[in-house]
């Protein structure tokens, strides 16, 4: 079996954790492969967080960004996330709970030959044949390259082919239920419980826009940019693309859903702590 262990940059808190979950798999002779941050921060050798596909379980300690961070060098890799932030919604092992929660996922291993997890689904936005993003788990952005007054781009945005809405916006986003609670609540898109079937298409800042809609996973939404020199299209706020306009985003569920492991976070707890 091979782990993987992302420490949130920076924090030491995070680094001793990693120290201690290293020596559990060495104990274990589980292989331990740090991403090169961790290992830098530990005095030892790092892997491309990219390279961590290769693996049979990653674990991510720290916030919901160090998640993100190692969900997108997993893959399908299952992720386990240990919570060293306030809210959580993808990390629900306490730190004082980290060892043993990789403990039971190295014993199951042993067992069943699997790691237990759930899936959640990501979605990806593409180019035509030129270009596309690593899948996000959060959400995609497509938007001027300024927002504000006088920014933002001229857009129409269709679901299966037919017009949702269209005009000026400082962009439009694209969110999975996971990503409901991250970029999208701040612009004031519904909170989407953890299950359901849909993501959440949301103009952003429209001079004359529809209200936030729920389309189905399996919908395509076209995001035809207009009326500026370019556009910038993100994917979970790291993978990002700049296009010239005009063009048209294709935005889809991707083919492959990320995968967490470990117990389930209880998702109203983690919502009250919003407040």
């Amino acid at each position: 079996m091979r782990v993987g262990i992302v420490a949130q940059r920076g924090n030491a808190r995070a680094s001793s954790l990693a120290s201690d979950i290293g020596e559990l798999l060495a104990a274990r002779d589980v292989e331990a492969w740090y991403d090169t941050e961790t290992g830098s921060a530990l005095g030892t050798s790092g892997t491309p967080v990219e390279e961590f596909d290769a693996c049979d379980l990653v674990v991510s300690i720290g916030g919901d960004g160090t998640f993100l961070y190692a969900a997108r060098g997993a893959g399908s890799t299952p992720v386990v996330g240990v919570n060293l932030g306030e809210v959580g919604f993808l990390n629900a092992v306490a730190p004082d709970d980290a060892v043993d929660a990789v403990r039971r996922e190295v014993e199951r291993y042993g067992e069943t030959g699997h790691v237990r997890a759930r899936e959640v689904p990501r979605v990806q936005a593409e180019g035509g044949q030129e270009w596309s993003l690593t899948p996000a788990l959060n959400e995609v952005v497509v938007q001027g390259e300024k927002r504000g007054h006088g920014q933002g781009v001229e857009m129409e945005v269709r679901v299966n082919g037919s017009e949702y809405t269209s005009g000026h916006a400082d962009g439009v986003l694209i969110a999975t239920p996971t990503g409901s609670t991250a970029y999208n609540m701040s612009e004031r898109g519904p909170i989407v419980q953890p299950g359901v079937d849909a993501f959440v298409l949301n103009d952003m800042s429209p001079a004359d826009g529809m209200p936030p809609l729920l389309v189905p996973t399996d919908a395509e939404i076209t995001i035809r940019v207009d009326g500026a020199a370019e556009a910038v299209v993100s994917s979970d706020g790291a993978s990002r693309y700049h296009v010239e306009i005009p063009e048209v985003v294709t935005v889809t569920r991707a083919p492959e859903p990320a995968r967490v492991a470990g117990p389930a976070s209880d998702f109203f707890e983690a919502l009250n702590k919003l407040e």
